[in-house]
C-alpha cells in the first residue's frame, strides 16, 4: 500500500479520485504541531532560538491514524501545499512518521501547483527530499512572530490595558491607516467652483437618398442638425470674483470651438492574478474580502479548477499559454490572439509558483455561486492576457469664449479671446476595436461619444452654471487598498494578507463600513504608543526588511539562528527599557467645557473596552464619566443583595455584592458579582431564561434544555446545563430526529428548512444528496 498524505479532505477526495486506487489518500487537516501557548515552554533563546513543538489539540487522532497507516505503507509520499508553510507542515508530518520506529517506508516529498490528473501524476515522477530552507524560513517567520507579539503585547498589557496586543506585521498594518487617518483629520478644505456650459452646435448629417435639394445633385446632401454639447470650465477657480467674471463674460460672449482633436489610443491587458491582485479585484467587483476570496480560491484549487492561490508569480507555463492561445484564436479569431510574457513586479516572488488561472481553459464556468464568480473572474484575467491590445479614438474637443468681430464677420475673422477666461471642454471616448475587452468586459468602461464638431464653428451657448464645491481629504483604506499598499512597500507576502486584514478587525483595532476601513479609538491608542516607544519596529523599512531576510532564508543564504539573534537582541533590550514607563491612563485633558456631572471638576481622557471616554480628574475620590458625546456613563447599581457564591463563603466583609451591568454589545443588562473576574456568578434572569428556552431535550445530557445564547460570533443554542454539559449546535432545533445519524434537527433557510445539526452527516447538506428516479 501506498501512502499520499494532503493537508485538505476535500483535496484527498479529488487526488484519490485521479490516482483510481494507486494510492490511499488522506489529510491532516492543516497544522498537525504548534508552538505551546507559553513562551517560556515554546522557546529556547538561549540555545539558538529552538522552538519546542507539541501536538496541536485535537490532533492526536489524526497523527495516529497517519502513523497507522504509514505502519503498513511501503512508500510515503508528503503533499501538502506548494509553499513554506506547506513545506513546514510536511516537516512536521516527517518528523512524527519518524519517531514510529514501526514505519520502515520512505518518506518523501511531491508539490502539486494544480491539481489536475495529469499534473498529480507527473509530480508524483519526480519525488524530492523535504526543503529545509523553505522550512527554515516559515519557522523563522513563526518565531520571529512569536518573539514580537508576546513581548510587544506584554508590554502594552501593562502600560495601556489588558488584552490588548501587538505584532509584526499586524502593527505597520495599522500604522499606515492611523497615518491615513492622520491626514484626514489634518486636512482643511477648500473652497472651489466647477463652472459648466451646455451648448448647441450646427452639426451636418445627410440627407436620406430620395431628397433633392435645390441646386443639388441627386444623391445625399448635408443639412444642418442641431445637436448639444456639455463642456466643462479646464480650471477649477478659488477666486469668487473670477468666477463671476467666467459667467459674465461667458453669457455675453460668442463662443467659438477652438480645437478638435482626435488620437488612437492602445489598452494593453493586465497580467494574470497574483494572490494581491486577486484580493483586489475579488473586492472592488464582487465585494469579497481578501479572508473570503482566499478561502472560496482553496476550495476552487482543491477541487482541481484553478492552480494554486498563493502566489506573487505572473508567470504563466508554456503549456498553460499555449492551450489560451489556441482557445482564443477558436473562439474570436487570430487578430485577437497576442502571447505574452508578464515580468514579476515583486522582487521577491516566492518560489517557482505560476500566476492564479484556471486549470482547464475551455471550462468556462466551475463551482456554485461565490465559487463561479470567482472562477469567471480568474478565468477572464488568465485569458486577456494573452489577447491583443484594444483600440480606442479618443476625442478633446474644446471651446473659448471670444469678443465680437469688428467687421461683424465670423469671430475667427476678427474677434479675440477674452483674457483670464480658461478653455472649456470635453472629451470623449469610443472602442474602435475591444481586443483583451471582448473577455474582460469588467474593465471596459463606457464610451462618451461627442457630436461632430469643426475647428472655428460657432456654439451656441444655452445654459452657463456654476457649483460650489469643497475640496476633500485622501480616501480611507479599503481592505483591498490596504492589500495594495502593503505589497507596494513591501510588508507581508501573499499567505499573510487576508490574515492581517482579519487580525486588526478581531482585535477591534479597525471597524469596517462598507468597505471602508476606519481605526478605532483601542487602534489610535495602541498605534500611537508603538509609533512613540517602538517606531523602528513597525516602519516599512524594519518590516520590508525583515520580509527580504526571510526571503533569504528560504534561498539558504542566510543563518536562521544568526537572523533571529541579531534581531532579538536590540528588540529585548528596548522592551525592557520600556518597562518603567508610566502606565498610559490618561490620554489627555478634555475640552474645557466639559465637566464632571457629579462634582462638576475637569474631566480627562481615557480608554475603555468600548472606545475613548471622559473621566472626573478627581477619579478614584469621584467617578463620574461621560461619554464622547456627553452622555452620561453610570457605573454597575448596586441591588442590595451578597453574592450567592462568594458573599456567602467570605461574609459581608470581604464576600461581592450583586451589581447591575450594561452588556458590551449595548443589548440590555445583567446582574453578576461585583467581584468579577475573581468571581464569574451571574444571576439569571428567570422569565428571560424561559423565553430563550426552546423545550427541546439535550442529548447528551438527558436533563438540560435547548436554549438560545449569545457569543461571540452571534447567536446559537446550546445546553441549559452549561457548562457541565457543552453540548451546542448553530441554529434552533425543530424537535426532529435526522432519520440517517439520529441527531437534532435544526432550522435551516427559505430553500432549505430544516437540516441535520451533525456536520458529518449527509442530512447537514440536504440540497446535495443525490436525487433517485422512481
Amino acid at each position: 500500500m501506498k501512502l499520499l498524505i494532503v493537508e485538505s479532505p476535500s483535496k484527498a477526495k479529488t487526488i484519490e479520485k485521479y490516482l483510481e486506487g494507486a494510492f490511499t489518500v488522506r489529510a491532516s487537516v492543516g497544522h498537525v504541531r504548534d508552538l505551546p501557548k507559553s513562551n517560556k515552554a515554546a522557546l529556547d533563546i538561549e540555545g539558538g532560538f529552538i522552538p519546542h513543538y507539541e501536538i496541536s489539540k485535537g490532533k492526536e487522532k489524526v497523527v495516529h491514524e497517519l502513523q497507522g497507516l504509514a505502519e503498513k505503507a511501503t512508500e510515503v509520499m508528503l503533499a501538502t501545499d506548494p509553499d513554506r508553510e506547506g513545506e513546514a507542515i510536511a516537516w512536521h508530518i516527517e518528523t512524527l512518521l519518524k519517531q514510529d520506529k514501526k514505519i520502515k517506508a520512505k518518506i518523501e516529498r511531491v508539490t502539486f501547483h494544480e491539481i489536475t490528473k495529469e499534473a498529480v501524476e507527473e509530480a508524483l515522477k519526480h519525488p524530492r527530499k523535504v526543503d529545509t530552507a523553505l522550512r527554515k524560513a516559515q519557522e523563522a517567520r513563526r518565531v520571529l512572530d512569536r518573539l514580537v507579539g508576546y513581548d510587544l503585547s506584554g508590554l502594552i498589557w501593562k502600560k495601556v490595558r489588558y488584552g490588548l496586543s501587538a505584532g509584526r506585521v499586524q502593527s505597520p498594518a495599522l500604522r499606515i491607516i492611523m497615518e491615513r487617518e492622520r491626514e484626514i483629520r489634518a486636512f482643511v478644505p477648500e473652497k472651489y467652483w466647477r463652472i459648466f456650459g451646455e451648448f448647441e452646435i450646427p452639426s451636418l448629417s445627410p440627407t436620406p437618398l430620395h431628397y433633392y435639394g435645390e441646386g443639388k445633385a441627386r444623391g445625399e446632401v448635408e443639412t444642418v442638425k442641431k445637436e448639444k454639447i456639455n463642456l466643462e470650465c479646464n480650471e477649477e477657480p478659488r477666486d469668487e470674483k473670477l468666477v463671476e467674471k467666467i459667467l459674465t463674460e461667458g453669457k455675453k460672449g460668442i463662443w467659438v470651438v477652438s480645437g478638435v482633436k482626435e488620437t488612437e489610443q492602445k489598452r494593453s491587458p493586465r497580467a494574470p492574478f497574483t494572490t494581491s491582485t486577486l484580493q483586489q479585484t475579488a473586492s472592488s467587483r464582487l465585494g469579497y474580502s481578501p479572508s473570503r476570496t482566499m478561502q472560496i480560491a482553496q476550495k476552487l484549487y482543491e477541487a482541481g479548477h484553478i492552480t494554486y492561490m498563493r502566489t506573487d508569480s505572473t508567470n504563466v507555463s508554456t503549456v498553460a499559454q499555449g492551450q489560451i492561445l489556441a482557445f482564443v484564436k477558436k473562439e474570436y479569431g487570430d487578430k485577437y490572439a497576442e502571447a505574452r510574457i508578464y515580468k514579476t513586479k515583486s522582487k521577491n516572488a516566492q518560489e517557482a509558483h505560476e500566476a492564479i488561472r484556471p486549470t482547464h481553459i475551455e471550462q468556462l464556468q466551475a463551482g456554485t455561486d461565490d465559487q463561479a464568480r470567482l472562477y469567471r473572474l480568474i478565468w477572464e484575467r488568465a485569458v486577456s492576457s494573452q489577447m491583443t491590445d484594444a483600440k480606442l479614438l479618443k476625442t478633446k474637443v474644446t471651446a473659448v469664449v471670444t469678443t465680437p468681430s469688428p467687421s461683424g464677420h465670423s469671430p475667427l475673422a476678427g474677434g479675440e479671446k477674452i483674457p483670464e477666461i480658461p478653455e472649456f471642454g470635453a472629451v470623449g471616448s469610443r472602442l474602435l476595436f475591444p481586443g483583451w475587452l471582448a473577455v474582460d468586459t469588467g474593465a471596459r468602461g463606457e464610451d462618451v461619444e461627442l457630436p461632430l464638431c469643426k475647428e472655428g464653428e460657432k456654439l451656441k451657448l444655452l445654459t452657463l452654471e456654476s457649483e460650489e464645491k469643497f475640496t476633500e481629504p485622501p480616501n480611507r483604506y479599503s481592505e483591498a487598498g490596504l492589500v495594495k499598499e502593503l505589497e507596494g512597500r513591501g510588508i507581508g507576502r501573499p499567505s499573510t494578507y487576508a490574515s492581517i486584514m482579519r487580525t486588526i478587525e478581531d482585535r477591534g483595532y479597525v471597524r469596517k463600513e462598507n468597505k471602508t476601513l476606519f481605526p478605532t479609538d483601542v487602534g489610535e491608542v495602541v498605534s500611537d504608543f508603538l509609533e512613540k516607544y517602538f517606531a523602528e519596529y513597525i516602519s516599512d523599512t524594519f518590516t520590508a526588511t525583515m520580509e527580504d531576510e526571510l526571503d533569504e532564508i528560504s534561498r539558504g543564504e542566510r543563518e536562521y539562528e544568526k537572523t533571529l539573534k541579531d534581531f532579538y537582541t536590540p528588540f529585548s533590550r528596548d522592551v525592557k527599557s520600556k518597562e518603567k514607563l508610566e502606565k498610559v491612563t490618561n490620554l489627555g485633558d478634555a475640552p474645557a467645557n466639559i465637566k464632571c456631572p457629579k462634582c462638576g471638576s475637569t474631566m480627562i481622557i481615557k480608554l475603555s473596552r468600548g472606545g475613548k471616554f471622559y473621566s472626573c480628574s478627581r477619579f478614584p475620590d469621584c467617578n463620574g464619566a461621560l461619554m464622547l458625546d456627553g452622555t452620561e456613563l453610570k457605573g454597575p447599581e448596586e441591588t442590595g443583595e451578597m453574592c450567592p457564591l462568594c458573599g456567602e463563603k467570605k461574609g459581608k466583609s470581604g464576600g461581592g455584592k450583586l451589581v447591575i451591568k450594561q452588556r458590551r454589545d449595548g443589548t440590555g443588562t445583567f446582574i453578576s458579582c461585583s467581584r468579577y473576574p475573581k468571581c464569574k456568578f451571574i444571576k439569571k434572569d428567570e422569565a428571560e431564561e424561559a423565553r430563550k428556552r426552546t423545550g427541546v431535550m439535550c442529548p447528551i445530557c438527558k436533563t438540560g434544555d435547548i436554549s438560545e445564547r449569545r457569543g461571540r460570533f452571534g447567536i446559537f443554542y446550546s445546553c441549559s446545563n452549561y457548562p457541565d454539559c457543552k453540548f451546542a449546535i448553530k441554529a434552533k432545533p425543530t424537535g426532529n430526529i435526522c432519520k440517517l445519524c439520529g441527531s437534532l434537527m435544526m432550522e435551516g433557510t427559505k430553500t432549505i428548512p430544516e437540516r441535520c445539526s451533525n456536520k458529518a452527516c449527509i442530512n447537514h447538506n440536504p440540497h446535495k444528496i443525490p436525487k433517485i428516479d422512481p
